[in-house]
């Protein structure tokens, strides 16, 4: 398979002075962020025989809703192309996106959706929601940290997320595997995935 949620990928890397994740997250941030597609990445990575595949998804879209004051009432909403899966190898993806696995014509797209906030630190926070896979939807919890906030050149503020998780791919209906002539399969169970999101706001125009 594919690494589903990329790890490791850098966020706020343009110039400014973002604000360290132990500064939590500032009065400054409420308000609704648009994930920035391009600097961003959805990613996973899956055992296959005795070493990890990654993959990624080329498509996607994102809201969040701050709420500096009250973090617990803010949201996320994620919204995933599986026909934008791609794991570097034409053959893979095309098996990918067909019924033993994604079924991308049955079922277009991958979404979460939060349902609850729990601030766990000034910039790491729980967040409970519903995610969507195959058409099956499962209650998972994410664990996100704020990576802080930048301007860029056009005067659009950047703020930074990541979150990690690892799921059972067959509690999505994803059971597709091969048995290996000495024992064992060709695939492992559990999927990572691997969120890191890079999004914006327009500034205001400063009155002179």
């Amino acid at each position: 398979m594919k690494r589903f949620f990329v790890p490791a990928f850098a966020l706020l890397f343009l110039a400014g002075a973002a604000l360290p994740a132990t500064a939590g997250v500032p009065a400054g941030a409420t308000g609704t962020w648009n994930v920035d597609k391009v600097h961003s990445e959805v990613g996973f990575q899956i055992r296959h025989f005795v070493a990890d595949i990654r993959g990624h998804f080329t498509d996607f879209a994102g809201v969040i809703r701050l709420d500096a004051a009250k973090p617990e009432t803010s949201s996320v909403e994620l919204s995933v192309k599986v026909a934008s899966v791609d794991t570097w190898e034409p053959q893979r993806d095309a098996h990918l996106r067909a019924p033993d696995f994604f079924d991308a014509e049955r079922f277009p797209e991958i979404r979460f959706v939060s349902k609850k906030v729990v601030r766990k630190s000034d910039a790491a926070f729980d967040v409970v929601g519903d995610l969507t896979m195959r058409g099956v939807t499962r209650e998972v919890t994410l664990p996100v940290t704020f990576k802080g906030i930048t301007r860029d050149s056009w005067e659009r503020e950047r703020a930074g997320f990541e979150a990690s998780l690892t799921l059972n791919r067959k509690d999505f209906g994803i059971n597709w595997n091969k048995v290996l002539d000495q024992g064992g399969y060709i695939m492992g169970d559990d999927v990572t995935l691997s969120i890191r999101l890079e999004a914006t706001r327009p500034t205001p125009a400063t009155t002179k």
